[in-house]
C-alpha cells in the first residue's frame, strides 16, 4: 500500500500542472481583452454583431473575460497540499450574541499572515455580533471564509460613532471567496426608523453599508444570505474579477435605501442565480462598471435594475458592456432603468437586456436622462450622459403602469442605437392596454414589440 500513497503527489502535480498549462495556452492566444468572447457570445445567446452597426456599434476590443482563473483558483483550493484551518471559536469567539469583534480581528490577522491557503471558518448554530470591523490585505496567500452561522451588527448605532459608513470591509485582498450559506444580518430597523425618509422631521444622515468589498482582485461570494443592511447590503468598488452566485438579499420593502447589490469602478464581473428583494435597487450599477454580467437573478420587490443614478453634480461618468441575461421581476417600482442627471457627461454604452420576465412591474424598460432624486424641481442643464447602443431583447410581461415603455431622453443628447426586439409588455387592465412615451430617441423596431410609439 505504501507505494500507491507516495504515487498520490505526483499526481496532484500532475493535474496542477496540465490545468496551468491549459490556461497559460488558452491567454496566450488572446490578449487580456479578448479572452474568450465567443464562448461569452454563445452563453448569453445574443450576437454582438446581429445587427448592423448604426444599430449596435460595440467595439471590436471591448470583450468580457473568462473565468479560467477562477476555476484555476477554485481547483488549487481543492488540490492543494496544504490548507490552515482558522476557527474563530479557538481566538476566543463566544457566538452568543456577545461581542466577538477583537477574536475576529486576531482570527484575521493570522489568516492574512499565513503562507498557505486558509479556510477562515465561523461555525454555524451560532450568533457572533460583530462592531464594524475591516479585514485588510495585502494577503500571503488564498483565504476562503467559511460562515456557516449568523454574524450580526449591533442595534445599538452608538457602535457606529468612529464610522457610520461602512459595517464589514473586505480591503486590498486578492484571492478572496466567501461562502458557507450562513448569513449577515445587518440589523437595520433602527437605522430605517431614524432615516429622513421614513421621517420627514428627522435630518438625513448616512448610514452603514453592510458588507464592502473594495479594491480585490478574484473575488468569489456564494451561498449566503445578506439580511436587514443598515443601508446598501452589498457594494462591490474598484475590484476586478468578481463572482457571485447563489446569494439571497433581503429587507422589508419599506426599508429606506436598502440596494442589494451596488456595484461601481469595477471590471469583469457576473451575478448569477441570485435572489434579491430590497426597498431600493436590486442591483445598482453605477460609474466605472465595465463588462459586468447578471444571469439568474429574481428581483423584487424593490426599485428594479438599474445603470445609475449617473452624472449627478455635473460630474462625468461611464459605464459599457453590460448584459443582464434572465430575469424575473415582480412588484418592483422600476423594471430595467437608465438614470442619469441633466448636466452631466461621459456615456452608457453597449447595454443588453434579454430574456426578462415583468410581474406587474411599474415602469418596466424606462430611460431617464432627467433624472431628478430631490423635492424642488432639478435645474434645466444643457449636457447629459450620453446613452447609446442599448438593446431590449425577449421581454415580456405586464406593466404597473400605464406607460410600460419610457425614453425621456435629453433634447441636446438624444438617445442613440436603441434596438427593441419582441418585445410585449400588457397592461393589467382587461383590455391589456399599455402605451409607450418616447422623447428625443430614434427606436430601431425588430420582431413583435408591444406598445409602440404613438
Amino acid at each position: 500500500m505504501a507505494p500507491q500513497n507516495n504515487i498520490a503527489p505526483f499526481i496532484i502535480v500532475f493535474i496542477l500542472s496540465l490545468v496551468c498549462i491549459m490556461v497559460s495556452c488558452s491567454s496566450g492566444q488572446h490578449d487580456d481583452n479578448s479572452i474568450a468572447y465567443n464562448s461569452y457570445q454563445d452563453g448569453s445567446g445574443y450576437d454582438f454583431h446581429a445587427y448592423p452597426s448604426p444599430f449596435f456599434g460595440i467595439d471590436e476590443h471591448s470583450k468580457f473575460d473568462n473565468s479560467a482563473r477562477h476555476g484555476t483558483l477554485s481547483l488549487m483550493r481543492s488540490l492543494g497540499a496544504s490548507t490552515k484551518s482558522i476557527n474563530v471559536l479557538s481566538y476566543g469567539a463566544k457566538g452568543d450574541g456577545s461581542d466577538d469583534t477583537k477574536a475576529f480581528q486576531n482570527a484575521w490577522k493570522d489568516a492574512c499572515s499565513s503562507s498557505t491557503q486558509v479556510n477562515f471558518v465561523v461555525p454555524g448554530k451560532r450568533n457572533y455580533l460583530l462592531k464594524p470591523i475591516r479585514f485588510s490585505g495585502a494577503c500571503k496567500s488564498s483565504i476562503t471564509m467559511q460562515v456557516y452561522g449568523t454574524i450580526k451588527a449591533p442595534a445599538d448605532r452608538s457602535a457606529f460613532a468612529k464610522d457610520n459608513t461602512k459595517w464589514i470591509t473586505f480591503e486590498g485582498i486578492d484571492n478572496l471567496m466567501v461562502e458557507g450559506g450562513g448569513t449577515f444580518d445587518g440589523s437595520g430597523k433602527i437605522w430605517w426608523q431614524n432615516s429622513c425618509k421614513i421621517n420627514k422631521n428627522l435630518p438625513c444622515k448616512q448610514a452603514p453599508t453592510a458588507l464592502t468589498f473594495y479594491n480585490c482582485k478574484n473575488l468569489v461570494l456564494k451561498n449566503m444570505q445578506i439580511q436587514n443592511a443598515q443601508q446598501i447590503h452589498v457594494t462591490i468598488e474598484k475590484c476586478v474579477n468578481v463572482q457571485a452566485s447563489n446569494l439571497k438579499v433581503t429587507s422589508p420593502e419599506e426599508s429606506p435605501n436598502t440596494d442589494g447589490l451596488h456595484v461601481s469602478n469595477t471590471q469583469n464581473i457576473k451575478i448569477s442565480d441570485t435572489n434579491i428583494g430590497t426597498g431600493d435597487d436590486c442591483i445598482s450599477i453605477e460609474t466605472g462598471t465595465q463588462k459586468f454580467q447578471a444571469t439568474g437573478i429574481t428581483c423584487g420587490p424593490g426599485h428594479g435594475i438599474s445603470i445609475g443614478s449617473l452624472g449627478d453634480g455635473n460630474s462625468k461618468a461611464y459605464v459599457s458592456d453590460v448584459v443582464v441575461n434572465g430575469a424575473t421581476l415582480s412588484g418592483t417600482t422600476n423594471g430595467v432603468r437608465i438614470k442619469t442627471y441633466q448636466g452631466g457627461s461621459g456615456s452608457v454604452s453597449n447595454i443588453k437586456f434579454q430574456n426578462i420576465n415583468m410581474r406587474n412591474v411599474q415602469n418596466p424598460i424606462i430611460v431617464d436622462q432627467n433624472y431628478c432624486d430631490q423635492d424642488k424641481p432639478c435645474k434645466q442643464q444643457g449636457s447629459a450622459v450620453q446613452v447609446k447602443n442599448v438593446v431590449y431583447e425577449n421581454i415580456k410581461g405586464t406593466s404597473a403602469t400605464n406607460a410600460a415603455i419610457t425614453f425621456d431622453c435629453s433634447k441636446n443628447t438624444p438617445c442613440q442605437g436603441i434596438v427593441l426586439n419582441n418585445v410585449n409588455l400588457k397592461g393589467n387592465g382587461d383590455d391589456g392596454a399599455s402605451k409607450a412615451a418616447c422623447n428625443n430617441v430614434k427606436l430601431n423596431i425588430i420582431g413583435n414589440v408591444s406598445p409602440l410609439c404613438t
